[in-house]
């Protein structure tokens, strides 16, 4: 056997393995039931080697998609980072061309503006990685009517927001800051969009608790409502981010809402404008046991010393 050959037969029995690994027959030629067969000739082996080859060509494919998305996250993030940086840099330097021509509290105003921007920027760029991979704190019950009445009572909007909450159960298991933020982003969100009113509704349907955050503003077209859960997203309409957001409020809130089984979805508004469905699982009522009572024990222990008939 020449070394050529060897090389083949290891490279064989690799792609064996592998074929094994992947849940799939291999060169064994597994055939179900206890009778298998080993090929008998290369028509056999050539069959086996193109599912494996066909396999890897769909593993190759995913991750080539999934390294895109990377390349043009790092890109849309470093692009994000960079604008307030710029603006920042560019009123220093004219602070230091014209020292005494620049109003040192504008130029503060301008310079802290431009930090905020960055910090939000960070903050929510280290949440989504958080939630990304897993790594968040423990829920507990929350009263999501009572959380919804807080974070509204909290904000000082432009907009009026109208709150309708339907009686019932809305208690879940999730953690509060994450479904604080989550609301936030929403209520922003319809609030840079909104013409004159914003819509909270919230009610119990098919063991969820449903919250609808509904604004009156231009709506998002079918084909784009997807990709606004994207980070960065830019639309070519009136809902972009110039308005205000970093461009990861939205795939924040979905990701927050994945991470506690829930959804995180928009629909075309009842007249115009857009309508944010969250989803959560309600809370599963916890059912206390309580030890059996003195008289209970004793009974049982009389029925117990009971001789037999």
């Amino acid at each position: 056997m020449t070394s050529v050959d060897v090389g083949v037969l290891r490279w064989t029995q690799r792609s064996a393995s592998r074929a094994q690994l992947l849940g799939i027959s291999t060169l064994s030629g597994d055939r179900g039931g206890p009778d298998m067969k080993s090929p008998t000739n290369l028509h056999d082996c050539q069959y086996e080697l193109g599912r494996v080859n066909d396999i890897l060509d769909c593993v190759r494919s995913h991750l080539k998609q999934t390294s895109d998305q990377q390349r043009r996250f790092a890109a849309d993030a470093a692009h994000e980072l960079r604008t307030p940086v710029a603006g920042l840099r560019a009123q220093l330097e004219e602070a230091r061309l014209h020292p005494g021509e620049t109003p040192m509290p504008e130029l503060l105003d301008y310079a802290l503006k431009d930090v905020d921007r960055l910090q939000r920027i960070i903050t929510d760029l280290l949440l989504l990685v958080q939630l990304e991979t897993g790594t968040i704190t423990a829920g507990e019950q929350l009263d999501l009517a009572e959380l919804v009445r807080t974070q509204v009572g909290m904000r000082d909007d432009e907009i009026t927001v109208n709150v309708r909450l339907d009686p019932g159960a809305t208690m879940v298991n999730a953690v509060p800051s994450l479904i604080a933020r989550a609301l936030t982003n929403l209520l922003d969100n319809a609030q840079r969009h909104a013409a004159q009113v914003v819509e909270v509704q919230m009610r119990r349907v098919d063991g969820c608790a449903e919250l609808v955050i509904t604004d009156d503003g231009p709506g998002i077209s079918a084909p784009d409502r997807e990709s606004v859960f994207d980070a960065f997203t830019r639309l070519d309409t009136a809902r972009d981010r110039d308005r205000g957001g970093t461009g990861l409020g939205l795939p924040l809130a979905r990701n927050i809402a994945v991470v506690h089984n829930g959804t995180l979805v928009v629909e075309e508004g009842p007249r115009t404008g857009a309508r944010f469905v969250l989803r959560l699982p309600l809370a599963v009522p916890e059912i206390r046991s309580f030890p059996p009572s003195s008289s209970t024990a004793s009974t049982s222990a009389v029925v117990r010393n009971l001789p037999a008939d």
